[in-house]
C-alpha cells in the first residue's frame, strides 16, 4: 500500500504491526531531515505510534506549552526537532481534544498499543486527504484510493449514485467516493476505531464559526485581516528545505507572494505557467508582478502536446472520475517547481472567502424577488438567443429552490443540470431516492448542518446573504473535493508539498464574519483583499479581467483532443458501459461541433467518465 504512494514520500519508509493494527508511512522530509524523525514514530513512553501527512505550523508553541505544563519529575525531553514528536506528545497530554490546538494541514493516525485503539484526525478544511474502508469488522485507511487496490480483501464495487454527482458537479463530494464501501473522511473530524466499532466526532464545523454579528468597520477589518494573513504566511514559510510560491498573476497568489517576499530572508522563487494560445496566457502578468517584487521567477509555456502527454497521468493521479481540467497545468507547474524547491505556497481559498467567483454574482441576481417570479418566461426567452445567452437560460431553469446552490455551481461550470441528467443517465445510474439522501450533493448539506456530536452544537442567529450562502457551499464542497484535491494530487505526484495560507483556520473564521459589503462593493469582487494587496503592488498591474487557471479546453476538444471524443464517446464505448443514453450523447456531440461552445465541459465530463471506466472496469 505504501509503495503505491511512494511519490508522496520518496525520502524514507517505515512500518509497524502488532497483530491487530498495521501502519505504513512514506516520508517527504520537510522539518528535521534526520532519520530519527522518520515514521512510524513511537512515543517516549512506548505506548503510542503515529503516522502523519502534512505540517503543523505552530508545533514549537505547542512544544513550549507541553514543557511548561509538565511537572518537573515528568519533564519531556524531545529527541527530535520535528513536529511529529510534539503532536504525539500533545495527544498523550491532552487526549483527542489536542487537535483543537493544531494550526496546519494534516491527516494523522495515532495508535494506542495498550488499548488497541486507533485515532485518525483530518484538518479543518480538508487540505490533506483521508480515505477509509469500514465493513463493521475490518478498517483500512490511506491518503489516495490507489492504495486500496493493493488489498484483495477490499471490494471495489462502483458507487453508481456517485456518477450522477460527478456529472452534475465535476467531482464526487464527501463522504462518497467512486466505490460503494470506501469513503472520504469529513474535514474537521476525527475517527476512533476500536474493538467496539468506529465513532466519528466533529471537532470543527464551519457552520458553527458563523457569528451573529459581522465586522463592518473597513479600517478595523483591513488591519486585522492583513495581520492574520501575514501571520499565516510567516507560519507556512517554516521549512528545512527550499520553498517557492505558485504565482498566477492574480489577486490571491500575488498577495501571498508579496508577503512571502517581505518575510523571507532569502530570495523567493516563483513559478507560473502560460499557454501558447494567447487567450489563456496570463504568464506575462505573473512575470510583471515577479519583476516588481524582485523574485527569482520561472515560467513554463504549455502547448497542446504537453497537455496530451498528461491526460493519462492526471487521470491516474486522481483515482476516481475528476473533471477539473486545470489539473493539467497544475501538474505541469508542480513538475517545474520541483526542479527548484520542495515546498510551495498557493492561493487556494481566496475566491471562496472573498467572493471571487462569478457564481456569487449569479446567486445575488437569482435571489432577486422580481426575477424569481418571472424566471420561467425569462429563461424561455434566453434559450432562443445566441449561444452566450443559453447559459443564462440554464441558470434560470432550476426545479428545486432547495438545490439552488449546487445548481448555480453546476451551471457556472457548464456542467449538466439535474433535469438534463434525467434524460442522459440510464436507469441503473439515476439512483434510488433512499441512497440519494446520503450521497447526493444537495442533500449532503445536512451532514454539515447537523453536528456529529453534542460538543459542536451552536445556534446561528445571522441570516446569510445569497452570496454568502453560495460561498459557504463552495467552502464545504468545491474547495476540499475539487480544488484542494487537485492541488494535493498534482503537487504530491512530484513529491512537492503545497501549503495554502488563506486556509489558516484563523483567516477563515475571520473572513466568514466580514460584512459582505467588504467583500463585494460597487461591483468590485475581493474588495478588501485588493485593498491589502495594493499596499504592496500597484493597482495598475491588475487592470484586467479575471481568467482563472484553465486550459483552452473548448478549442482543444475541437482539434488536437478530438480523438478523445471519437474514441470514448463512440457508440461502441457508450453502449459497452451503458451508463448514459447514446442518442443523447450523439446529439450533445453534434451540437458542440455545430457551434455550441458552452457544451464543452459536458463533453469533457463524459470523456473523463468513460476513460475511468475503461481503465478500472474494463
Amino acid at each position: 500500500m505504501t509503495d503505491s504512494l511512494k511519490h508522496r514520500g520518496p525520502d524514507a519508509e517505515g512500518y509497524f504491526f502488532d497483530g491487530v493494527a498495521g501502519l505504513g508511512h512514506r516520508r517527504l522530509s520537510i522539518i528535521d531531515l534526520s532519520a530519527r524523525a522518520n515514521q512510524p514514530m513511537t512515543s517516549g513512553n512506548g505506548r503510542y505510534v503515529i503516522i502523519y501527512n502534512g505540517e503543523v505550523y505552530n508545533f514549537r508553541e505547542i512544544g513550549a506549552r507541553l514543557k511548561t505544563n509538565t511537572r518537573k519529575n515528568e519533564e519531556i525531553q524531545f529527541k527530535t526537532s520535528s513536529d511529529t514528536e510534539i503532536i504525539l506528545e500533545a495527544f498523550i497530554a491532552y487526549g483527542p481534544d489536542f487537535v483543537n490546538q493544531l494550526n496546519g494541514m494534516f491527516a494523522l493516525a495515532i495508535y494506542d498499543k495498550q488499548q488497541q485503539e486507533l485515532y485518525i484526525f483530518r484538518d479543518r478544511l480538508g487540505i490533506k486527504p483521508v480515505y477509509y474502508y469500514w465493513d463493521e469488522v475490518n478498517f483500512a485507511f490511506c491518503s489516495e484510493l490507489k492504495a486500496f487496490k493493493c488489498v484483495d480483501a477490499i471490494p471495489r464495487e462502483v458507487n453508481k449514485d456517485a456518477i450522477r454527482d460527478f456529472l452534475h458537479l465535476g467531482y464526487i463530494p464527501t463522504p462518497g467516493s467512486i466505490y460503494r464501501n470506501i469513503y472520504k473522511m469529513t474535514p474537521g473530524s476525527y475517527l476512533k476505531v476500536s474493538k467496539s466499532g468506529m465513532e466519528q466526532t466533529r471537532y470543527w464545523n464551519i457552520q458553527n464559526k458563523i457569528s451573529s454579528k459581522v465586522v463592518e468597520d473597513k479600517e478595523q477589518a483591513l488591519v486585522k485581516l492583513s495581520d492574520l494573513i501575514i501571520s499565516s504566511v510567516q507560519y507556512q514559510l517554516k521549512s528545512d528545505v527550499p520553498f517557492g510560491v505558485f504565482l498566477s498573476g492574480g489577486i490571491d497568489s500575488s498577495l501571498v507572494t508579496a508577503q512571502a517576499v517581505g518575510l523571507s530572508s532569502v530570495k523567493v522563487n516563483t513559478f507560473s505557467i502560460g499557454f501558447e494560445e494567447n487567450s489563456h496566457n496570463e504568464s506575462e502578468y505573473a512575470k510583471a508582478i515577479a519583476n516588481y517584487l524582485g523574485t527569482d521567477h520561472h515560467e513554463f509555456i504549455v502547448s497542446y502536446k504537453d497537455a496530451i502527454q498528461l491526460i493519462d497521468p492526471v487521470l491516474e493521479a486522481y483515482d476516481e472520475p475528476f473533471s477539473d481540467s486545470s489539473a493539467i497545468p497544475t501538474m505541469l507547474v508542480s513538475k517545474l517547481a520541483k526542479q527548484y524547491v520542495t515546498v510551495t505556497l498557493s492561493g487556494e481559498g481566496g475566491d471562496e472567502l472573498f467572493f471571487g467567483y462569478g457564481a456569487y454574482k449569479w446567486a445575488r441576481w437569482l435571489d432577486n424577488p422580481v426575477l424569481k417570479m418571472g424566471r420561467k418566461p425569462i429563461s424561455w426567452a434566453f434559450a432562443r438567443m445566441p449561444n452566450r445567452y443559453k447559459r443564462v437560460s440554464r441558470l434560470l431553469d432550476y426545479h428545486d429552490p432547495k438545490k439552488i446552490k449546487s445548481h448555480i455551481f453546476s451551471q457556472e461550470q457548464y456542467m449538466f443540470t439535474e433535469w438534463e441528467l434525467e434524460d442522459l443517465l440510464n436507469p441503473d445510474y439515476k439512483g434510488s431516492s433512499e441512497v440519494k439522501e446520503y450521497t447526493r450533493s444537495a442533500s449532503l448539506l445536512r451532514i454539515y448542518d447537523e453536528p456529529l456530536d453534542s460538543k459542536s452544537v451552536h445556534v446561528r442567529e445571522r441570516n446569510l446573504t445569497a452570496m454568502e450562502s453560495q460561498a459557504l457551499f463552495d467552502l464545504q464542497y468545491y474547495l476540499p473535493d475539487d480544488l484542494l484535491t487537485k492541488v494535493d494530487r498534482a503537487s504530491m505526484r512530484y513529491s512537492l508539498e503545497t501549503r495554502v495560507p488563506y486556509l489558516d483556520h484563523r483567516v477563515v473564521e475571520f473572513a466568514l464574519n466580514l460584512s459582505p459589503e467588504l467583500k463585494y462593493r460597487n461591483g468590485i469582487s475581493k474588495y478588501i483583499l485588493k485593498k491589502i494587496l495594493f499596499q504592496y503592488i500597484p493597482k495598475e498591474l491588475f487592470n484586467r479581467p479575471k481568467q482563472g487557471f484553465a486550459i483552452p479546453l473548448n478549442i482543444w476538444l475541437r482539434n488536437e483532443l478530438k480523438y478523445l471524443i471519437d474514441d470514448y464517446l463512440s457508440e461502441s464505448t457508450i453502449r459497452h458501459y451503458n451508463i448514459v443514453d447514446y442518442a443523447a450523447v450523439k446529439k450533445l456531440v453534434k451540437d458542440f461541433f455545430d457551434g455550441r461552445d458552452y457544451l464543452y465541459n459536458r463533453i469533457w465530463l463524459l470523456v473523463v467518465l468513460h476513460i475511468w471506466f475503461r481503465k478500472n472496469q474494463p
